[in-house]
């Protein structure tokens, strides 16, 4: 992330555009989604998390492929596995004796994949 010292532009008199703010407050989720929103990105705020849900989007991992993959504790990744699964963005299956964890959904892919392309601009 680039940090730039600049001050920000601000207007310099006062002057409200109400059609342009009528539009913007017409766009504006509820207060409730707006919180749920934010919970949302405070659980992709965690580089492991974000690590796990990059590995998931290549395949279906288990906690032990995880745990080689990732340099981690298999018990590290499980609780990290339990956020992810209890906020929707991760599933798992059954077969046999393993569990194989996947991403919840393609929307999970697409919102790291164009994170990941926003950041590298």
């Amino acid at each position: 992330m680039k940090h730039d010292h600049t001050p920000l532009p601000q207007c310099e008199h006062e002057e409200h555009h109400t059609e342009a703010q009528e539009k913007s407050m017409g766009q504006m989720p509820e207060e409730t989604v707006i919180y749920e929103l934010s919970d949302f990105f405070k659980i992709l705020g965690d580089s492991t998390r974000m690590r796990i849900l990059f590995a998931l989007d290549g395949a279906p991992l288990c906690v032990c492929d995880l745990a080689d993959l990732l340099g981690m504790t298999k018990s590290a990744v499980s609780h990290q596995l339990k956020i992810l699964r209890q906020s929707d963005l991760v599933t798992y299956r059954r077969s046999g004796k393993n569990v194989f964890y996947t991403l919840a959904d393609d929307h999970v892919g697409s919102i790291i994949e164009t994170a990941l392309a926003h950041v590298k601009e």
